[in-house]
């Protein structure tokens, strides 16, 4: 069994974390056409514009250290979690792009709804069933099928299909694996989730002038494909499809949470550059206040 261990002394530190952290995201105060934006770790992130405070993805337990102990991908992390789902307040929406562990959290997401009783999940119809399971309240989620627009408070969202590795596409729950478009005080932003460059993305996106897009950067490779882990797009596939659609800022996620399934952040800066593609890597923590032009 490859040993996938890291030291104590190599894991990675948040700038923020905290009630460091959470003073600073309620202290941020974005205007129209800005948002601020914290990466909480892997694909997760707190953004804030003018009227809403929404989360997306959040992984910050432990339930996969634990659950994946002792087998074949111990999922060993690289970076400690910056808060806890119990830890964050004042939220008003929270999205999921699909059912796994580090994107529909059971380790996180019911002790963040106990304690913000009036934020709602947007989640694929598919994971519904997880989500009533791990405890949360059937009339607080928002589900779609992929394909859809949906008014949400004061966003405009559109759920993007997303294949991881395939759309995987069911007559009665809709697509599995979704991305979300999401207009809102001015600010386009694009969260991918989980998934590969697949025929006709790029088309799905150009059509909305994205500004920022949140995109994973690990990839796969022989290895993990023995394991069985979905695969992501890669940097190169990344930074094409930010081409392809424009060129909104990218925002890369989806690397340093665990060992056995990361990328080199620096790779993707250097291919981005080459492409004069924009691009913001941010540090687990920081906040980044994004500026329409």
């Amino acid at each position: 069994m490859t040993n996938y261990a890291i030291n104590a002394e190599d894991i990675i530190t948040p700038l923020q974390s905290g009630r460091v952290l959470l003073e600073d995201i309620e202290a941020a105060r974005p205007t129209h056409g800005q948002a601020a934006i914290w990466w909480l770790g892997q694909s997760g992130y707190a953004i804030k514009t003018e009227s809403t405070l929404l989360c997306m993805d959040l992984y910050l337990s432990e339930h996969l250290t634990h659950k994946y102990a002792g087998t074949a991908k111990p999922h060993v992390r690289m970076t400690h979690a910056p808060v806890l789902g119990d830890d964050l307040r004042n939220i008003d929406w929270v999205f999921s792009s699909h059912k796994h562990g580090d994107h529909l959290d059971p380790g996180t997401l019911p002790g963040l709804f106990t304690n913000n009783p009036d934020a709602r999940l947007v989640l694929p119809m598919a994971a519904v069933e997880l989500a009533e399971s791990i405890g949360l309240d059937k009339s607080r989620l928002i589900p779609t099928r992929g394909d859809e627009s949906i008014k949400i408070g004061n966003m405009e969202v559109y759920s993007v299909p997303s294949a991881h590795e395939a759309l995987d596409h069911d007559s009665r729950t809709g697509y599995p694996y979704l991305g979300y478009v999401i207009a809102v005080d001015g600010v386009t932003l694009y969260h991918s989730g989980d998934t590969v460059v697949y025929d006709g993305l790029a088309d799905k996106l150009r059509q909305f002038e994205l500004d920022i897009a949140f995109l994973p950067i690990n990839g796969t490779d022989d290895r993990r494909r023995d394991l069985k882990v979905p695969p992501n797009m890669d940097i190169e596939d990344a930074v094409d499809l930010a081409v392809q659609i424009g060129r909104p800022l990218v925002i890369p996620n989806h690397y340093d949470m665990f060992t056995f399934n990361t990328a080199d952040v620096s790779e993707f800066m250097k291919a981005a550059e080459h492409a004069r593609q924009p691009y913001r890597v941010l540090k687990c923590g920081e906040r980044f206040v994004y500026q329409r032009q």
